[in-house]
Parts: C-alpha cells; structure tokens; sequence
C-alpha cells in the first residue's frame, strides 16, 4: 500500500483551508495546515509536504513571497527546494508582472500562480500535474 502524497495549506483564510482540506482528502491525499507563513515554514520541516499551496497576503501583504523566498533559497530549507509551490491569491497581477523588472523575481516565483476565488476543479487538476511531475506515479494518484 502507498503512502499518500501530502500538501500544506498555508492561508490564513480558515474557510478556505477547510474546503481545500475536504476537496484534497476527498481525492485520497494527506493534508496539512497552516495559518501564517511562520507557522508554514516550521511546518514544511515537520511535515515534508510533497506540494505546498500557499497565500501570499496573510500577516502582511507578501508573506507568500518571503515563505517562497525561503523555501526555494535559505540553505536551513535546502531539503525542501524540490517541494512544488502553488501560490493562491486575490491578487490578479502574477509574480512576473508584479516584478517583471525586479532581480528578485526569480528568487519569489512561485511554480504555479492562481488567483482568488480558486476554482477547485482547476486547482485539483493543478496539484495533480504538480505532483504528478514531482513523484512516483503510485503516490502522486492517491
């Protein structure tokens, strides 16, 4: 039997990570939560997500950012660089048009950029292509 492939929900929006929650776990997945982007980055080293779905304005307008920033770059995440992000936001300018001309931009790109009201089939069938890609096919089809 194989493990299920689990995703973090970092949004400080609790209705959002209870539907995401149910619509993941209806597919057979493993779902963990967090409310802030501090309590997501401790939870990427204790849970070891195979995908991150993230916020980008929780506590302050670019939290996301500084969650993928860290993700993708600090060397204390290192083992986590691979972890698929998925951004979430009601923001409708993407990462690439908001920084288009910003050095930065590389550093804070998300692989995936959705915006808010996300429409669940879409954001499943995103999340499937992610893991899809990123695992063996017995735990990303969970």
């Amino acid at each position: 039997m194989s493990v299920p492939a689990k995703v973090l929900v970092i949004d400080d929006d609790a209705d959002l990570r209870a539907a995401v929650r149910s619509m993941l776990e209806s597919k057979g997945y493993a779902v963990a939560e967090a409310e802030s982007g501090k309590e997501g980055l401790r939870k990427v080293a204790e849970e070891k997500p195979d995908l991150i779905l993230l916020d980008v304005m929780m506590e302050c307008d670019s939290e996301g950012y500084g969650v993928t920033y860290a993700i993708k770059h600090r060397a204390d995440y290192e083992p986590y660089r691979g972890i698929p992000v998925i951004m979430m936001s009601a923001i409708q300018e993407s990462p690439d048009e908001l920084f288009a001309m910003s050095p930065e931009s590389e550093m804070i790109r998300p692989d995936r950029y959705l915006t808010k009201p996300v429409n669940m089939d879409l954001l499943l069938e995103v999340v499937e292509k992610a893991l899809a890609e990123r695992l063996p096919r017995s735990v990303a089809n969970q």
